[in-house]
């Protein structure tokens, strides 16, 4: 009886052995497996080894020591950040609020991670401030006539700031430009001014070529009697047409000189 007992006992930590033997395994497997990464094409992997870095890796399938390594992912694809709208007051003294858009990418996962706490948060924050610093040093004809030269200062300068970081500013674009609203009735008075300015002009030129034309028109029939009678009588047969004009038959100055020189005669 006593042997039976010692042999169940004996088989019952056998099992109970061998259960906590496989589970030992299976922690170890799942510990080891643990270290396994995927990077993908348009990502990195950076990775630390005590603290201390190592590099970036990818993209591809890597083993990342479980507790001794550490590895951080770094999205290198294009990152579009919409520039909150900003209250600005431009160097001639009016008040704008304007909104951008700023395209930039990681260049060097290394530093994105190691050379600031967060990339992202920092290049937003650079690119609110130095829009309002370009902004306030433009006067308001130069933030509308020449945006273009505007958005190539303002990529330049964010550019430098972020370039520590292993980030490169690929384009800034300013995207809005509100006006106060005394502003836009001065403006749109302007416009209106401009307007009739130009058609003034279109105006008296047509004036003018007409009056070079008639004035041709008149040589021409000065030269040839003959035309002036035939041109008054076309201008006659015109007016006829319409009965409801009272015909005024001109007099030609032969004529006139006619009767002159036979009165002075008598």
């Amino acid at each position: 009886m006593t042997v039976n007992l010692y042999l169940f006992v004996f088989n019952y930590s056998m099992e109970i052995g061998s259960l906590l033997l496989l589970g030992l395994v299976g922690i170890i497997l799942l510990f080891l497996l643990s270290g396994i990464r995927i990077v993908r094409e348009y990502e990195r992997g950076v990775i630390f080894r005590l603290g201390r870095l190592v590099g970036a890796r990818g993209p591809g399938l890597f083993y990342v020591i479980p507790i001794i390594e550490n590895m951080v992912i770094v999205d290198l694809r294009t990152v579009t950040y919409d520039v909150p709208t900003q209250e600005v007051v431009t160097r001639d003294n009016v008040t704008v609020r304007v909104n951008a858009v700023v395209y930039y990418r990681v260049v060097d996962p290394e530093k994105a991670v190691t050379e600031v706490v967060d990339y992202r948060f920092a290049t937003a924050q650079i690119a609110q401030t130095t829009l309002r610093s370009v902004i306030g040093q433009a006067e308001l004809d130069e933030l509308l006539s020449e945006r273009e030269k505007l958005n190539i200062k303002l990529q330049q300068i964010i550019d430098e700031a972020t370039n520590p970081w292993g980030v490169k500013v690929t384009a800034v674009e300013i995207k809005d430009v509100e006006l106060p609203e005394e502003m836009r009735r001065i403006m749109a008075m302007q416009a209106e001014a401009e307007r009739e300015r130009r058609a003034k002009i279109i105006r008296a030129d047509g004036e003018l070529q007409a009056s070079q034309k008639l004035l041709e028109a008149a040589k021409v029939l000065e030269q040839s009697r003959g035309a002036m009678m035939l041109r008054i009588l076309q201008t006659l047969n015109e007016v006829a047409s319409d009965q409801a004009n009272t015909i005024v038959l001109p007099i030609p100055v032969e004529i006139l000189e006619y009767f002159r020189r036979k009165n002075s005669g008598n």
